[in-house]
């Protein structure tokens, strides 16, 4: 029995259905013909970023929700960047960055600043948000150093959760699969 789960915890798992990413995913033609991401040339027609196996689509969500949390421009070009660099599932990566988009951008941003003041050991100040580039660069002046601090913890986290919980679903549905045909076949 533990040799069974042990040839499958180590084998290459890939035959989760990929329908459901399929649906959330954007086309190859739309990735390839955005003109930011264009910078990546022929990179982009690399077969294996457009795979939807268990490890590329588990790197895709750690790039993409690492990236999601990063307060840059360009998040989608360096989310592209890395998913080309680790070889992960090129849409999905990009995807997901736009988990950060102006209604989740307050609250993500003001829970990493919480979590970056607790980090550090600093008491959070009072604000009133205002989504000016004059606000940004006010608070940002005071406050960058929990804010940055607090993004790239929850990025990390973030990311490696996002990797764990995909993993572990894709393997779990596998099981289920083939548990159920194995009582089918005997």
């Amino acid at each position: 029995m533990s040799e069974n789960i042990t040839t499958l915890l180590f084998t290459p798992v890939d035959n989760m259905p990929r329908k459901f990413f399929q649906r959330f995913l954007p086309k190859p033609q739309t990735i390839k013909n955005n003109k930011t991401l264009q910078i990546f040339g022929d990179w982009l027609h690399e077969p294996n970023l457009w795979h939807l196996n268990r490890r590329s689509v588990a790197g895709a969500f750690a790039v993409g929700l690492f990236f999601a949390w990063m307060p840059v421009p360009f998040q989608m070009v360096l989310a592209a960047g890395a998913a080309i660099l680790i070889g992960t599932n090129l849409p999905m990566s990009v995807a997901l960055v736009w988990i950060t988009n102006p209604i989740t951008i307050p609250p993500m941003f003001y829970s990493a600043y919480l979590v970056g003041t607790w980090i550090i050991g600093e008491p959070p100040t009072d604000f009133t948000f205002e989504l000016t580039m004059g606000w940004l660069f006010n608070e940002l002046s005071a406050s960058w150093k929990p804010f940055l601090v607090g993004c790239f913890t929850l990025a990390v986290t973030s990311s490696i959760i996002g990797y764990t919980v995909i993993d572990g679903i894709w393997r779990y549905k596998v099981l289920n699969r083939r548990s159920s045909k194995r009582k089918k076949n005997s």
